[in-house]
């Protein structure tokens, strides 16, 4: 049995890494061969509550202590949350004159929480990681209120939004996952800990499906609107990641919590956009489009900018060492 375990953390570990790339394959494979994949749009909500159950079983009650002990940087990782996306993705709405689904789809991406891939890449950063978690934790618990009410009001210039309707959405694919996951660990701590690295397989392939689901249910529309939604999709991240680290040099941050902070930001739960889309905005199809071609971009830029911050972290350390010889 053991040595079952260790195999399938390895593989939890190697899976997780390159996530980015497996959703690009499975992506591709879904786009080719729908009918593989079409069934897992009806288990959408289904697949993002185990997603949420897996990040559940990962938080020990200890990682709240970040909450109260870095009190500075949450709070500046939490307003940022829900400041610089949602506003950004209103801002390319208006500006672009963006038809009605793929503008609420926009802005539902732009107001959800952070996402549990951020964790991950920041941890390839080299940037603080238990600041990640613990603004993971705070945004994700606010989420039933602050997304459905950011969605209320940005975009309802577009469509009639049900505040009750989406806070119950919410609530049922991740606070009440995440609570019970909190919940099962804190009861038996010591078996969960045993499968500690299998976890995040969870929610690899919870997330994988969702995404592979809504590509082959969507190839049609990627045909003909893919390129313009991920020319929004890019722009949005982007200029996330970038003004999450303008917010970072501006409240003077460390570099390695900057790097924690612009990935949260930038890095958003689209799983989520996605399920809210298919459950409360069934009458616009073409929302689900955004979410879903931003699980597979942000995977490919949040490596490529923990890359560049890795990079920047060891050039920081080396003029410290210059300096300190110098000395």
């Amino acid at each position: 049995m053991e040595h079952v375990t260790n195999a399938l953390s390895r593989l939890s570990s190697v899976l997780t890494k390159y996530i980015g790339m497996i959703i690009i394959c499975f992506s591709v494979i879904a786009f080719f061969w729908r009918d593989g994949f079409a069934w897992t749009t009806n288990y959408t909500s289904i697949f993002l509550g185990v997603a949420m159950f897996g990040m559940g079983l990962t938080i020990h009650i200890g990682d709240f202590k970040v909450v109260f002990t870095r009190p500075k940087e949450i709070i500046i990782g939490f307003v940022a949350q829900y400041t610089i996306m949602p506003l950004i993705a209103w801002g390319l709405s208006v500006l672009l004159h963006l038809p009605t689904d793929i503008a609420l789809g926009v802005i539902l991406v732009g107001c959800c929480p952070g996402g549990t891939a951020s964790n991950v890449i920041t941890y390839i950063a080299g940037g603080d990681v238990a600041l990640s978690v613990g603004m993971t934790i705070t945004s994700t618990l606010a989420a039933p209120v602050m997304t459905p009410l950011l969605v209320y009001l940005l975009a309802g210039a577009w469509v009639q939004v049900s505040f009750p309707g989406m806070v119950i959405s919410v609530v049922k694919v991740v606070l009440i996952p995440v609570l019970l996951g909190i919940l099962l660990r804190r009861l038996i701590g010591r078996h969960i800990e045993k499968l500690s690295g299998i976890l995040p397989l969870i929610s690899v392939v919870s997330i994988v499906m969702i995404i592979s689901g809504i590509v082959a249910v969507n190839a049609e529309k990627i045909m003909t609107s893919g390129f313009l939604v991920l020319c929004i999709v890019i722009l949005h991240n982007l200029a996330g990641m970038e003004l999450g680290l303008l917010a970072g040099r501006i409240f003077h941050v460390e570099y390695d919590k900057a790097t924690a902070l612009a990935i949260e930001v930038g890095m958003q739960n689209s799983g989520l956009a996605i399920t809210l889309a298919t459950a409360n905005f069934a009458a616009n199809p073409f929302a689900t489009l955004p979410g879903a071609i931003f699980s597979v971009w942000h995977n490919i830029s949040g490596s490529l900018f923990a890359s560049l911050r890795r990079s920047g972290r060891y050039k920081i350390k080396e003029q410290i060492a210059k300096a300190e010889h110098v000395i």
